[in-house]
């Protein structure tokens, strides 16, 4: 066997701090020291007589032998994986970690996970609700669903990803707010309290715009209330504080219930892409890909 392969630790070691680009995360990761993650890769670089970081202010930076590094171990650790996974694949039965932005957990997988457990009672589901995007490794996640309002999102090397389909935003308010200011074309919003987001992605600016509408003069009355999410803004829309540009799948209930009123079939011109990331070599991929499932047949 070659001897090269007694540094089987250093290698795995290296393809963490190589992944992150930080041999402070890769310590985490791994469990280990900083200083330790040093000493390994001084090693290693030792026993194979090449240079594997360059530092750069800050940042570690990968040289071109460490690139290819990086893809032999990840593949061969794959592979290991999945061998290790065919031999200790967990049953259907057992727990999922999903995480997910507050305001979908809260307003939409909440309410809807009752269906799930109609067809597997037997799985136990935790929900992260966590506006960061999560590190699935490190916080034992399973399934990662997220949002963004770009074409593409960048999928975190070994993970899987699957595109599940846009999601509009709307105008809303609820009915007595649209009664009490007679509400009837997109131009009587001028005169409403509108609800703002602060990061803007989604803006009433860009919306009226978007209806040939002069938006300075739309927004002149400025924002009463301002939400950094989308189960904030419908929540202020509910209690009659004014209108809101919400995610369709998140207020989809409340307008079947009558709490709360789409006003116009006009959607923001951005629109969230959503996805769905996991683990393909996970041991619990029976579980997972169940859930992926539903997930897909109950999205609206």
């Amino acid at each position: 066997m070659d001897k090269r392969l007694r540094y089987l630790n250093a290698l795995r070691c290296f393809e963490s701090a190589a992944r992150l680009q930080s041999y402070t995360q890769a310590a985490s990761e791994l469990n280990i020291t900083q200083a330790a993650v040093s000493q390994q890769m001084r090693q290693l670089e030792t026993a194979l007589e090449v240079k594997l970081f360059v530092r750069k202010g800050r940042n570690m930076h990968l040289t071109e032998a460490a690139e290819v590094l990086l893809t032999s171990t990840q593949g061969a650790f794959n592979r290991l994986i999945d061998g290790l996974n065919q031999i200790q694949m967990q049953e259907m039965a057992g727990s999922l970690t999903i995480t997910s932005t507050q305001s979908f957990c809260s307003l939409w997988l909440m309410p809807n996970l009752c269906s799930f457990y109609d067809a597997y009672d037997d799985i136990q589901i935790r929900v992260l609700g966590s506006n960061r995007l999560e590190d699935i490794r490190l916080n034992h996640i399973d399934v990662a669903i997220r949002f963004s309002t770009k074409a593409d999102l960048a999928c975190p090397t070994g993970l899987e990803q699957i595109y599940l389909g846009g999601d509009k935003s709307y105008p809303v308010c609820s009915a007595n707010y649209k009664e009490k200011l007679d509400l009837k074309t997109p131009a009587d919003l001028a005169r409403c309290d509108l609800i703002h987001h602060d990061d803007n992605k989604v803006s009433w600016k860009e919306w009226f715009e978007a209806q040939g509408l002069c938006a300075t003069s739309a927004c002149a009355k400025g924002p009463h209330t301002r939400v950094s999410s989308n189960d904030l803004a419908l929540s202020a829309a509910l209690k009659g504080q004014g209108v809101a540009l919400v995610s369709k799948e998140l207020f989809l209930d409340f307008q079947q219930a009558g709490l709360i009123v789409q006003l116009f079939d006009i959607p923001h011109p951005v629109v969230w892409q959503r996805y769905v990331l996991y683990d393909p070599h996970s041991p619990k991929r029976k579980r997972i890909q169940v859930f992926i499932d539903w997930l897909i047949d109950s999205l609206p």
